[in-house]
């Protein structure tokens, strides 16, 4: 089981969370639950809503898009970010290919922790902002 203060470590990667104090990254650590799972399990569906964010603490994952492998994940990668903030459809299935420990953060604890501390839900709004591929046109 991940200490606290490793589980802080992890998210402190993640992009969506760059901006958050260190208080602020311990209150999302709060939330992640620590579950081990068997190689090939599904981690998401490519065209279901997502519902929860997922850090790999140590273990792989194969990325399939459309039917093709698209990318390998491995200990300290993450997805589902975006679910955590709107209810878009994942664009790709994620499969664990070895057994692995995962950091699990449910989308509705998180959004009512954003609804809690106004000022984590504008450092994480900005950071998702920057992550928004820029307008065509």
């Amino acid at each position: 089981m991940l200490r606290k203060n490793a589980k802080v470590e992890l998210i402190k990667t993640v992009p969506l969370f760059a901006r958050c104090s260190k208080k602020e990254l311990g209150e999302i650590a709060g939330l992640a639950d620590e579950l081990d799972v068997e190689a090939g399990q599904t981690l998401t569906k490519q065209g279901t809503s997502g519902r929860e964010f997922v850090v790999i603490a140590e273990g792989a994952a194969d990325v399939v898009r459309n039917g093709k492998r698209v990318n390998s994940l491995r200990s300290g990668d993450f997805l589902g970010e975006i679910a955590l903030i709107t209810a878009a459809p994942r664009t790709a299935t994620v499969k664990t290919t070895v057994p692995s420990r995962l950091l699990v953060i449910n989308a509705s604890d998180f959004r009512r922790l954003l609804r809690r501390t106004p000022t984590m839900q504008t450092k994480v709004m900005e950071a998702l902002a920057e992550r928004l591929p820029p307008e065509v046109g």
